[in-house]
């Protein structure tokens, strides 16, 4: 059977996972979980929490940078060496930091924290920034893609609906980017591109 992904009807730590699956034609089936059937599931799962994968063998999976890594196991995302390997966890661990900072100015303090937040956001981006100008590619880990890309460009597609003009002073994580949104299975949105069952 192929994989099965359970998860509310948003982006949120599900976008990347989607990404992944669909940019590499890996066959899956979304279960998008609602209120009421989230409150029957919730205590079945190993931390409470979604996304979860329930994979091809059966194995279920929860947080959403673990999916990632198995999938990456699996279909060849991870890099082409240990070194390579572990720089695409730094710079994953990097922008799980950023992301939680985004998330908890989101949905704890939106109205007063937005406005210091985008001003500081250009510090945090150059790390970004100086990481593809080192690896000279298109990819921020060597010359193919991996998983780390695909949370990277969930994390920009974020920055950019919070402040458009974000990446303007970052000409290599904007290229980044707009390369990523125009390869050719992300050009439509993921969650339209897959069989849905709604609970």
């Amino acid at each position: 059977m192929p994989h099965k992904l359970y998860y509310f009807n948003v982006r949120g730590r599900g976008e990347a996972i989607r990404y992944l699956l669909v940019d590499n034609a890996i066959p899956y089936e979304e279960v998008i979980i609602n209120k009421e059937s989230w409150a029957e599931l919730k205590p079945k799962t190993t931390f409470g929490q979604l996304p979860m994968l329930v994979m091809e063998d059966g194995t279920e999976l929860v947080q959403s940078n673990a999916i990632l890594r198995a999938l990456a196991r699996k279909y060849d995302l991870y890099g082409s060496s240990e070194q390579e390997a572990n720089m695409i966890d730094m710079i994953n661990d990097a922008q799980e930091d950023e992301r939680v900072r985004y998330t908890r100015m989101i949905y704890q303090d939106y109205e007063n924290g937005k406005a210091p937040y985008v001003e500081n956001l250009p510090k945090r981006l150059q790390p970004f920034e100086r990481l593809l100008a080192r690896n000279g590619q298109s990819f921020f880990v060597g010359s193919k893609i991996s998983f780390v890309d695909y949370n990277m460009f969930d994390l920009l597609d974020d920055h950019l609906a919070l402040s458009p003009t974000c990446l303007d002073a970052f000409p290599l994580l904007k290229a980044f980017h707009q390369n990523m949104a125009a390869r050719p299975n992300l050009a439509i949105s993921p969650i339209a591109r897959v069989q849905l069952t709604k609970y």
